[in-house]
C-alpha cells in the first residue's frame, strides 16, 4: 500500500462510523472542507500532527485508535533529507560558503539572535519544537555589489545546525527578464521536501497551503535569493512554525510586513582592507599598506569591487598594488579596471539598470550629472526634464531598488561613487553630448536665477524695491531662513552653475549672482567657496572690460582670501589689483575698500606699520565721500584700525576709535536698514569690549561683549557669534573663572566645527586660565 493510503482509508472509516459528513467533521475539528477532501482523496498524504489530533478528538477516537491514525499519517509525511545527503535533481542545497568572508558581524549577530527566538518553548528529547505564532522572515537588502547573497549564504551556514529538518536555497532570478514564478518556485520546494510530482497541486494557492503545512512543525532554514518583488515572495513564506526564512533582494520589498530587516551598508575602510588581506595574504598587503588603503578608497568600500580588485591581483602575483591603484585613480578607466574574469562591477549595475522603466533610467543617468555629493529631486527634475512630482517618484523607485541612498532627514539623494560612474557612462552612450549639455545648461540657468533671488533676501540697501525674479515663484524660498537653507543645501549646484556660466561666456549672469551673494557671504565666512565665486566674477568683469566691476569683485575676492581662506598673500595681491582698477576709474568707495583689505592682509603678514598707514589712508578717503555706501565702509575701516592699535599695545587709542564708531552707529546713516546698522553697532561693541579687556577693565568689558554676542546670534552669524563668545570668555577670565571656562570650551568646539583657526586661540585662552587656577591653588 502506498505511503499515506492507509491514513486516507482510516480517516474515511472513522468518519463514516461516527456518522459525520465532511462538513460536520470539518466544523468539529476546525479544518477546512478542502483540506479534509484532499486527505480523503489521498492528495494530502501526511497532515500535520496537530491536525491529526484535532480530527481524532472530533471523531472521539480512543487512545489506541488515535495513535494508529497518527502512525499512518506519519508514514505519508515527507522525511527530512539529511543535510549531508548528495544533491539530487530536486534538492536545493545551500551554495558553498565563502572562505574569505569578511565583516558583517553586527548583522550576523542580529540574525543569530532572531534564530534563537525559535528555541523558546522547545521541549526536550526528540519531540519537535512547538510552533511559533509566525515563522520569522529576514529581508536582506542593499544596493548592487554589497554582497547580499554572500552574507545570506554565510549566515545560512552558521545557522544550519539549528535547523536539522533541512536547509533549502532557491534563486528566484529577480534580475532576469523573466523571474521565477512563485508557482514554479513552490514546485521545486515541495519536490525538494519529498513531495512526489503527482501529489503536487496545480493551483498556486494549494501549493502554498501544502508548503505551509509541511513547514508547520519542522525546523527548516529557507534561503530565497534574488527576489524581485513582494508578489513573488509572499506565497513562498511559511505560516506558523519553527522555520526561518532569509530573503535577499536589490529592492526594498517594503510591502512585506512583520519582517526582520537587514539593510547592508558599505564596508568600513579597515574592513575593506581586511577583505583584501584575506584574498591576497597578509604579506602582500602589509608590503604596500598605503596602496591597500588607497585601493579600498577607490573601490568605494563596495564588497564586490574590493573582491574583484583582490581577485585580479591574486591572478597576477607579480603585479604591485600600486599599479592597480594608479589605473583606478583615473575615473574614466575605473570600471574597466574593476573586472576579474566573469566578475564585473559594471555588469552588476547593468542588471539593475535594465530592470528600470525608461523614464527612471533617464532620471538615473541624468541625475549623475548633478554636482556635489548629493542632489535634490528639484535638481534631478531639471536635469531629466521632468516635473518635480515625477522626479520624486523616480528617486523613490531608485531608492527602493538600491540604486540611490536617501538622506535621513532632508529630501535628498546620493549615488555610490562607482554607480555614479556607471550612470555617467550611460548618459554618454544613450544621451550624447548635445542632450547632456542642454540638460546642464537648463539646470545651470535655473540654479543661478534662484540663487540670485535667494541671496538678495540678505540685501541691506533699503532703496532696492524691485523684487528678485525667481524662476519658479510658487516654490521659491520665503524669508531669510528658507533662503539660507536653500543656498546651503544647493551650494554645490549653484556654484557649478556659476562656473558653467563663466565658461559659457554668460558673464553678466556671473556678475549679477556674485553681487547678490555679497551680503549673504558675510553670514557664512566659513565657506572657502567664496574664493571661487569672486574669482569667477573678477574674470567675468575683465572679459566684459568693466574696470569698475573688476575693482568691486577684486575687493570681494581680497575679503574672501583674508577671512575665508586665511591666505593673506593672495588677499594682498587681489586688494592691490583692486586699488589699481579703482583709481583708474576714479571710484573713491572701491579705493577705500581696497586700502582697507590690503591693510588687513598686511597685518596678517606681520607688517603692522604698513597696515596702520593704509588704514589711516582708507579712513581719510572714505570720510571725504558723501555717498551712503561710504558710511558702512568707514565704520569697517575704523573698527579695523582700532583693532590694530589694540594689538600693537595702544588700547586707549583703540577705545577712542571704537567709541567713535559707536557714535556713528547711534546716529544712524541714511539708505541702510536698521538690521545693517545694528550689525555694525554689534561689531563696535565687540571691539569696545576687547579694548576694555586689554586695559584690564574686565567688569566694564562684559556688558558690551554680551550685547555683541546676542546680536550676532540673532542675526544667525555663527562665525561672528563664536568669535564674540571667545572674546567674552577672555573677559570673564578676569572675574569669574568657572563661567569663563565653560564659555571658552563652547567657543573652542564651535570654532573648530566651523573650521576657523580661532579655535587655536580659544585653546590658548583655556590653557592660560588653567595656569591662573594653578597659581591660585598654589597660593
Amino acid at each position: 500500500m502506498p505511503a499515506g493510503d492507509e491514513f486516507r482509508q482510516q480517516l474515511r472509516h472513522f468518519r463514516t462510523r461516527a456518522g459525520l459528513s465532511q462538513e460536520a467533521l470539518c466544523e468539529a475539528a476546525g479544518v477546512s472542507v478542502r483540506a479534509l477532501a484532499d486527505m480523503e482523496r489521498g492528495r494530502t498524504l501526511g497532515p500535520q500532527r496537530r491536525t491529526v489530533q484535532a480530527l481524532a478528538e472530533a471523531l472521539k477516537l480512543d487512545d489506541d485508535e488515535a495513535a494508529d491514525l497518527e502512525k499512518s499519517a506519519a508514514l505519508g509525511r515527507p522525511r527530512p533529507r539529511a543535510a549531508t545527503a548528495p544533491a539530487g535533481p530536486n534538492t536545493l542545497a545551500l551554495p558553498r560558503d565563502i572562505r574569505d568572508f569578511t565583516a558583517r558581524g553586527p548583522a550576523l549577530a542580529r540574525l543569530l539572535k532572531l534564530a534563537a527566538t525559535l528555541d523558546d518553548g522547545k521541549p526536550g528529547g526528540d519531540e519537535p519544537a512547538q510552533p511559533t505564532a509566525v515563522s520569522p522572515v529576514s529581508v536582506i537588502t542593499g544596493q548592487p555589489g554589497l554582497g547580499k547573497t554572500a552574507f545570506a549564504v554565510h549566515a545560512a551556514h552558521r545557522l544550519a545546525p539549528r535547523f536539522p529538518d533541512g536547509q533549502f536555497a532557491l534563486d528566484l532570478r529577480g534580475m532576469d527578464a523573466e523571474p521565477t514564478p512563485p508557482r514554479d518556485a513552490l514546485a521545486r520546494l515541495l519536490a525538494a521536501s519529498g513531495i512526489t510530482d503527482a501529489a503536487i497541486p496545480n493551483n498556486l494557492d494549494e501549493r502554498a497551503a501544502l508548503w505551509r503545512s509541511l513547514l508547520g512543525e519542522r525546523r527548516v532554514l529557507l534561503l530565497l535569493d534574488n527576489a524581485v518583488d513582494e508578489d513573488q515572495v509572499l506565497p513562498l513564506l511559511p505560516g506558523s512554525g519553527p522555520s526561518l526564512t532569509l530573503v535577499t533582494s536589490r529592492n526594498s520589498l517594503a510591502g512585506l510586513d512583520s519582517v526582520h530587516r537587514t539593510d547592508l551598508a558599505l564596508l568600513r575602510r579597515e574592513e575593506a582592507v581586511e577583505l583584501l588581506t584575506r584574498i591576497l595574504g597578509p604579506e602582500r598587503v602589509l608590503a604596500e599598506a598605503q596602496a591597500a588603503r588607497d585601493l579600498a578608497d577607490l573601490c568605494g568600500y563596495l564588497p564586490l569591487a574590493v573582491r574583484i580588485a583582490g581577485q585580479r591581483l591574486l591572478s597576477r602575483p607579480h603585479e604591485r598594488l600600486t599599479k592597480l591603484v594608479t589605473r583606478l585613480a583615473a575615473e574614466g578607466r575605473r570600471l574597466d579596471g574593476l573586472q576579474a574574469g566573469s566578475l564585473q562591477v559594471r555588469a552588476a549595475f547593468a542588471l539593475s539598470y535594465r530592470q528600470l522603466p525608461p523614464v527612471t533610467r533617464t532620471f538615473l543617468r541624468r541625475a549623475a550629472l548633478a554636482a556635489g555629493p548629493d542632489f535634490s529631486p528639484e535638481t534631478g527634475a531639471l536635469l531629466a526634464g521632468l516635473s518635480f512630482d515625477a522626479a520624486v517618484d523616480c528617486a523613490e523607485e531608485l531608492t527602493d531598488a538600491g540604486l540611490l541612498q536617501s538622506d535621513a532627514v532632508a529630501e535628498r539623494y546620493r549615488f555610490h561613487d562607482l554607480l555614479r560612474l556607471y550612470a555617467l557612462e550611460q548618459a554618454e552612450s544613450e544621451d550624447g553630448p548635445d542632450i547632456r549639455d542642454a540638460a546642464l545648461d537648463r539646470t545651470a540657468r535655473w540654479m543661478l536665477e534662484r540663487a540670485t533671488a535667494a541671496a538678495l533676501h540678505y540685501e541691506v540697501h533699503q532703496e532696492r524695491t524691485t523684487p528678485a525674479q525667481d524662476p519658479d515663484p510658487d516654490t521659491a524660498p520665503v524669508g531669510k531662513s528658507e533662503a539660507r537653507g536653500w543656498l546651503e543645501a544647493e551650494r554645490a549646484q549653484w556654484l557649478a552653475a556659476l562656473h558653467r556660466a563663466h565658461r559659457s561666456g554668460r558673464h553678466q549672469e556671473v556678475l549679477d549672482t556674485a553681487q547678490a551673494m555679497h551680503w549673504f557671504s558675510d553670514m557664512t565666512q566659513h565657506w572657502e567657496q567664496w574664493v571661487e565665486v569672486f574669482t569667477c566674477a573678477t574674470e567675468s568683469a575683465r572679459a566684459l572690460g568693466d574696470r569698475r566691476q573688476e575693482a568691486v569683485h577684486l575687493n570681494y575676492l581680497a575679503w574672501a582670501h583674508n577671512l575665508c581662506a586665511h591666505d593673506p598673500k593672495a588677499a594682498l595681491t587681489a586688494a592691490d589689483a583692486a586699488l589699481e582698477a579703482a583709481r583708474e576709474c576714479e571710484d573713491g568707495l572701491q579705493e577705500g575698500w581696497a586700502l582697507g583689505y590690503s591693510a588687513g592682509a598686511l597685518h596678517r603678514q606681520g607688517r603692522a606699520e604698513d597696515s596702520h598707514d593704509r588704514l589711516r589712508e582708507s579712513a581719510r578717503c572714505l570720510a571725504a565721500l558723501d555717498a551712503p555706501e561710504a558710511r558702512p565702509a568707514e565704520l569697517t575701516i575704523l573698527n579695523t584700525l582700532g583693532n590694530l592699535l589694540r594689538h600693537t599695545g595702544r588700547a586707549a587709542e583703540a577705545l577712542e576709535i571704537h567709541r567713535r564708531s559707536e557714535r556713528i552707529c547711534r546716529t544712524g546713516f541714511p539708505g541702510r536698514t536698521d538690521e545693517l546698522v545694528s550689525l555694525y553697532h554689534a561689531v563696535a561693541r565687540q571691539q569696545i569690549g576687547n579694548d576694555l579687556v586689554a586695559l584690564k577693565r574686565w567688569h566694564q568689558a562684559e556688558a558690551p561683549l554680551r550685547h555683541a554676542l546676542a546680536d550676532f546670534e540673532a542675526a544667525h552669524m555663527p562665525i561672528w557669534a563664536e568669535q564674540a563668545r571667545l572674546d567674552l570668555g577672555r573677559a570673564l577670565s578676569g572675574i569669574r573663572h568657572p563661567e569663563a571656562r565653560q564659555t571658552l570650551l563652547t567657543a573652542r568646539d564651535a570654532l573648530a566645527a566651523l573650521n576657523s583657526p580661532l579655535h587655536v586661540e580659544a585653546t590658548a585662552a583655556l590653557a592660560a586660565l588653567d595656569t591662573l587656577d594653578g597659581a591660585s591653588a598654589a597660593c
